[in-house]
């Protein structure tokens, strides 16, 4: 039986059919496990979303919990430090998920500027901690957001 023309430029648009549609179903994180260092961090992108999501949730949670409280109410003082810690805390490792290791990361702002977020957040730990809690830079992480998303527009 011979093949004509019309035949083989079917079975031929068939093979590049099923090559494609193949390849575009394959998951590519195999694919990444040998192209990328082992420590290159990738994130995917809805992983971002959803870990900017959460800490934009804790950080909407700690600018409510730095409203002023009355000073000589000892447990409302004590409350908003539990607060203000708690936040910090969860803020704290949301960021550290998303930032890079050593070997770099697919999102170029992680790399540069979540090392530098997650230290600010240990350092507004450390000054909430305190026997009088110092909610200064708590304030700043807080605000933090709007100075890196607009550096990065």
């Amino acid at each position: 039986m011979r093949l004509t023309n019309l035949h083989r430029k079917l079975a031929g648009a068939a093979v590049v059919i099923t090559a494609l549609l193949a390849g575009c179903s394959y998951n590519l994180s195999d694919v990444r496990k040998v192209t990328y260092p082992p420590d290159f961090n990738y994130i995917e992108p809805q992983d971002i979303k959803t870990d900017m999501a959460r800490m934009a949730a804790q950080i909407r949670l700690l600018d409510i919990a730095l409203a002023p409280v009355d000073s000589s109410d000892i447990a409302a003082r004590e409350n908003q430090r539990e607060e203000v810690m708690a936040a910090l805390n969860n803020i704290e490792n949301i960021a550290s998920g998303l930032q890079s290791v050593d070997g770099g990361s697919n999102h170029p702002y992680m790399q540069d500027f979540m090392r530098d977020f997650v230290a600010k957040v240990d350092k507004a730990r450390g000054a909430a901690s305190l026997a009088e809690p110092r909610y200064y830079f708590a304030g700043k992480v807080a605000g933090g957001c709007a100075v890196c998303h607009q550096v990065n527009r």
